[in-house]
């Protein structure tokens, strides 16, 4: 299946390249992509393109932080058809509950979920691309879009307490700084935002229930396309279960919201292997940490599901032919 999201980035391309003197409409062409993308937001284009597009552009000029400022400028609007149901949400984790149930009418790469702890909640971000590297632009800019839906709910001038990329830090994190606070932590174990847990469940006054129920009535008319597969959803889950240590079958069903036993039998209706397709994602996330330069190799293993480092060696030289340290050194 070919990885698609909506076209609305390219608008916010558009008026950002320009601004550091790149013409958009070649670089799109340079792509492969139908420059009149740039003037309808809801068709759906090629992910890898979008990533290409965003990291060519970022080798031209002062455009090193290009999806970071698409991201700046995201606007709750630009969330398309979700825009009215998630403005009327009374809490953020209801915003953010109703994404995640429609974020397939935005991205068919992006997965967001919500973890709980004693006094803060982590808002992880993850973007399931297929290649190793989903790419710096594209993952600072889908965290910069989760920070606008963040401040809808909470405030415009309401700042993360902490926010954390998986890839290392740029020369220069002036803009980082001046979007998301001062509070940044680069080659970590996820993406995504740290906010305090009572900020979940701050209600917000201007919530309307009855437009909400209007907005998803609305939403439910409209045509699905191409039926998901289970498959792709256990992949988009696992990527974001396995750095917390909770990609086991029965974890990954509950988190679907499915019986293990459910699971097993959609997986097995599609010729789909659940341990293959955790497989498939241990080497993903091994080749983005050791590539990173940003984790022992101990800490890659413990991140990818290994109690001990000899095993997880023994695991990388049967996928890949060679040692991880060897690979890290390459």
């Amino acid at each position: 299946m070919t990885i698609q999201v909506r076209s609305v980035s390219l608008a916010k391309y558009s008026a950002i390249a320009r601004e550091l003197g790149i013409d958009p409409v070649s670089m799109l062409r340079h792509v492969g992509l139908d420059p009149s993308c740039l003037l309808t937001p809801d068709l759906r284009i090629p992910e890898v393109s979008l990533a290409n597009l965003l990291d060519a552009s970022s080798k031209t000029g002062d455009s090193r932080s290009l999806g970071l400022l698409m991201g700046e400028s995201w606007r709750l609007s630009d969330f398309g058809v979700l825009s009215l149901l998630l403005q009327h949400q009374p809490t953020l984790r209801q915003a953010l509950l109703e994404f995640k149930h429609y974020r397939h009418l935005l991205s068919d790469s992006v997965a967001v979920d919500i973890t709980e702890h004693q006094q803060v909640a982590v808002v992880q971000c993850a973007l399931v691309t297929g290649r190793t590297h989903p790419g710096r632009q594209p993952m600072e800019l889908a965290v910069a879009a989760l920070l606008s839906l963040c401040r809808h709910q909470l405030g415009p001038d309401w700042m993360p307490r902490r926010v954390h990329f998986a890839h290392a830090a740029p020369p220069s994190t002036l803009i980082h700084q001046r979007v998301f606070g001062p509070y940044l932590e680069f080659g970590s174990d996820f993406d995504g935002l740290v906010l305090g847990k009572e900020e979940l469940d701050r209600h917000r006054a201007l919530s309307d229930p009855n437009m909400a129920r209007y907005a998803r009535d609305f939403i439910d008319l409209q045509p699905r396309g191409q039926a998901q597969k289970v498959s792709h959803a256990v992949h988009r889950a696992v990527h974001l279960l396995m750095p917390r240590g909770r990609h086991t079958i029965e974890q990954v069903a509950q988190h679907l919201g499915v019986s293990t036993r459910t699971l097993q039998r959609q997986l097995a209706e599609e010729s789909a292997n659940f341990q293959s397709l955790v497989n498939d994602v241990r080497r993903e996330q091994a080749l983005r940490l050791i590539e990173g330069q940003a984790h022992s190799i101990t800490e890659v293993a413990q991140m990818v599901g290994f109690a001990e480092t000899s095993a997880f060696s023994r695991w990388f030289g049967q996928q890949f032919g060679v040692s991880p340290s060897r690979w890290k050194k390459d």
